[in-house]
This record gives structure tokens, C-alpha cells and sequence, in this order.
């Protein structure tokens, strides 16, 4: 697998632009959500985990931006769609586990997992989240196109220099 590039100049990128595309990265998880553009500034729009309602239309509409994106053939912007996702429900967990959305107190400390982590409205989003991104990530398509952009960033990767480390890697 191929590591998040977090060197590249993403302020500068549209990803949307065919001699740009080869530049993305799955990374891990979440990696890059933020960063990739135009899709971040597109889907944050409709990312919402604040009440169960809200959780319900933001992962309906991240689920249909990731079926339109697949009828284009887009993978990156599938891509994008299944990190929103993920982060709906990452984010709406740890909102869930600790209500101020702070897992640390001012010591470095890990708080208390708040009585209601189950049953919260976060909990609910967390929910809601989950089952779309399960969606999405299970796609046997979206599969298929994760598989054969991970075979591609392995020869994209040979033309390209290696990326410097980040800041917090470095010994």
C-alpha cells in the first residue's frame, strides 16, 4: 500500500483534472478527506452527525454522491463518498464516547466513556453512518475499482520521487 501523500500541494490541486488524478491516494481510513479537492469542498457541505435526522440525509446523500461518482467511472470521487462516510461515523463515535468530542483531558489522560455512549444521539449517527459506509466500502464495483487503483499507485509510485516523510514520522 501506498502512504498518503500529505507533501503535495493540495490548495493548488483539482483532482478532478485528468493530469492530477494519478496523484491521489487511498491512504488509510480517512487520510486526505479534508484535503482533496474540489471533492472535500463539495461533500463537506452534506456532512452532518449532529442528530440522528441530520446523520440520516447527510449519509443518503454521501451514499447517492457515491453512486453517481461510480456511474462516472470516478473512482476518486467514490473514494471521497466512502471517507465521508467513515469519518460520519468515526466522528459521531467519538462524540458518542465523550459528549465535549475531547477523548483527552489536559494531563494527556483518556476521559471516562460517557454512561450513554450506547444509546446517545451520536450513537444513533454512529449507527446510521456505519451502515451506509459498510455499503459502500462491501460495493463489489467500488471493490473492484479499489483493487485496480492500488495496482495503478504501485506503477504511478515508480514514476513519481518518493514523497518526504511527514513531520511527526521523522526521527
Amino acid at each position: 500500500m501506498i502512504e498518503f501523500d500529505y507533501s503535495l500541494d493540495y490548495k493548488s490541486l483539482d483532482f478532478t483534472e485528468k493530469d492530477n488524478r494519478h496523484l491521489y491516494r487511498i491512504g488509510r481510513g480517512e487520510q486526505g478527506v479534508l484535503l482533496v479537492q474540489p471533492y472535500s469542498a463539495q461533500l463537506c457541505l452534506f456532512w452532518r452527525f449532529k442528530t440522528p435526522q441530520e446523520a440520516q440525509v447527510s449519509a443518503e446523500t454521501l451514499s447517492t454522491k457515491f453512486y453517481e461518482y461510480m456511474s462516472e467511472g470516478d473512482f476518486v470521487g467514490m473514494d471521497m463518498c466512502r471517507k465521508f462516510l467513515e469519518m460520519g461515523f468515526t466522528r459521531a463515535r467519538r462524540y458518542a464516547n465523550h459528549h465535549s468530542g475531547r477523548k483527552y483531558d489536559k494531563n494527556g489522560e483518556i476521559r471516562p466513556q460517557e454512561t450513554d455512549h450506547a444509546t446517545c444521539c451520536y450513537a444513533e449517527s454512529a449507527k446510521i453512518f456505519k451502515m451506509y459506509r459498510d455499503g459502500a466500502a462491501n460495493d463489489t464495483i467500488y471493490k473492484a475499482a479499489r483493487k485496480r487503483w492500488r495496482d495503478a499507485e504501485g506503477q504511478w509510485a515508480k514514476c513519481l520521487p518518493d514523497p518526504p516523510l511527514p513531520p511527526w514520522k521523522r526521527v
